[in-house]
């Protein structure tokens, strides 16, 4: 079975109130930065922008749970055959950043390719697999 590569990145940097959305392409060029209220008709127009950049995008979570629940709910109602991956974003450094860490897991979700997928899960809301 081949693997087809996504055109695009979409790394989400999750927080309380807010989250921070970054899209890049295939040579890690930033397509979109926004910070966006976790909020469900804000988030369902981004989730419309960034398909209107290119509909062949892999989403890229560092959190699978709790705040992140709403936006990945999104993702799996509106996306037909949706890939979210959860991205640990290693490369935190200096001068950290919610931009900076939504890039990084989009950067980490397009140039690794073992990190988990999200699925719904039978005994949690999420399951990671390899």
């Amino acid at each position: 079975m081949a693997v087809t590569v996504p055109r695009i990145w979409a790394g989400v940097d999750i927080g309380k109130e807010h989250h921070h959305c970054v899209v890049i392409d295939a040579d890690g060029e930033r397509l979109l930065s926004r910070r966006v209220l976790n909020d469900e008709s804000v988030l369902l127009e981004l989730i419309g922008d960034v398909l209107a950049l290119d509909d062949d995008v892999l989403w890229a979570v560092d959190l699978n749970h709790g705040v992140a629940a709403l936006l990945i709910g999104l993702l799996l109602g509106h996306i037909t055959g949706l890939t979210v991956h959860r991205a640990s974003a290693s490369d935190r450094g200096e001068g950290k950043t919610d931009a900076k860490d939504a890039f990084v897991i989009a950067d980490q979700a397009r140039m690794r390719r073992d990190l988990g997928l999200l699925r719904p899960g039978t005994r949690s809301p999420w399951t990671c697999a390899p």
